[in-house]
């Protein structure tokens, strides 16, 4: 047992040396947050880009360093993840992108408040947040022998340069040889299934060739999408 005066001192050398601990790491992070932040890098895009997503909230629904809502996907990697030309598709019409999933508000934003946002989401992607968000905790174990056929048998795919707008869209959602996204199927032998003339129809209008598919309709000129067909024919 400890005496009242014994008890005291204990009670005070804790907190003092606990106070100067808390100091210490407040000292430490100011010291460090200019560089870990770069903000150097805090331009009037950025914070333009800052008072739009403060002004419509979005918070309320999507999550950024950690911080926010669950509702919606984390945006901390959305730059590094999506691309600016995707970002761009995607707040024109977020609904258009995925039919029937997104409840995303259409905002109308103009040109150049896409560019502040995408400068904003850039910007907080390069901060040095000690690996957050983490990579998807996935055993290389539970990767199937098909996704290591697939990627085999689209080797074709690195010796021939992806078109640009198939590199800034395309693979947000689709996966050749095991590289892109998973939110709709493979295109890896897909010149196989499809011909040239299908696969421009497809791109020109899928709702009209697929009535209720979750493709969207892209943007494309008609150079753009010869280049995409082009290149999808080639994946034998």
């Amino acid at each position: 047992m400890l005496s009242k005066s014994q008890a005291r001192a204990f009670f005070l050398g804790g907190t003092i040396f606990f106070t100067m601990i808390f100091l210490f790491l407040t000292v430490d992070t100011l010291r460090q947050n200019d560089t870990r932040t770069h903000s150097e890098n805090l331009s009037p895009s950025v914070l333009s880009g800052k008072k739009i997503w403060e002004h419509n909230n979005c918070m309320g629904c999507h999550t950024l360093l950690g911080e926010g809502a669950y509702y919606a996907p984390d945006l901390t990697k959305v730059v590094n993840r999506r691309g600016d030309a995707w970002i761009r598709l995607f707040l024109d019409d977020p609904a258009a992108m995925f039919p029937g999933e997104r409840k995303m508000v259409k905002y109308n934003f103009n040109e150049e408040e896409k560019t502040n946002i995408i400068a904003f989401l850039e910007w907080v992607g390069n901060i040095d947040s000690n690996g957050w968000p983490p990579e998807p905790n996935i055993s290389k174990s539970s990767i199937s022998l098909n996704s290591i056929d697939s990627e085999k048998s689209s080797s074709s795919v690195a010796r021939k340069a992806q078109p640009v707008k198939y590199a800034q869209l395309c693979v947000a959602c689709h996966a050749v040889g095991g590289s892109g996204g998973n939110v709709g199927p493979s295109l890896d032998n897909v010149g196989t299934k499809y011909d040239s003339e299908y696969l421009d129809k497809w791109l020109k209008d899928p709702q009209k060739v697929k009535p209720g598919t979750n493709m969207p309709k892209l943007p494309l000129t008609d150079n753009e999408r010869k280049e995409i067909i082009s290149f999808l024919v080639d994946l034998k």
